[in-house]
């Protein structure tokens, strides 16, 4: 803080370089030797715990099932997470050949 910076200015400054009180996290459940920090996608089938940051520390909030199941929670995706299509099918056309007059 410099000391001609007005107070105010320098919460505000600090306030935008702090994580978001609420926040998600998964953190992998699974033991093992495992270092902690390795990419999310290497044991996509164990269990997550997902925390929550509240300011001044991480606190469980749910238990996932998989890194999917992690992933739909945290971005707030419902249902199985597939993008259906919102138009009707189209009508089979006729076959491609040759066409013969009547």
């Amino acid at each position: 803080m410099d000391e001609d910076e007005p107070l105010a200015a320098w919460v505000a400054r600090r306030e935008q370089r702090l994580r978001p009180v609420g926040e998600l996290r998964a953190v992998g459940l699974g033991g093992g030797d495992a270092p902690r920090g390795r990419g999310a996608h290497v044991a996509p089938g164990e269990p997550r715990l997902i925390v929550r940051w509240d300011g001044y520390q991480w606190l469980a909030e749910s238990v996932a099932e998989d890194y999917a199941a992690a992933q739909r929670i945290l971005h707030g995706i419902e249902g199985d997470g597939l993008l259906r299509s919102m138009w009707p099918a189209q009508r089979p056309r006729k076959a491609p050949g040759r066409h013969r007059k009547p």
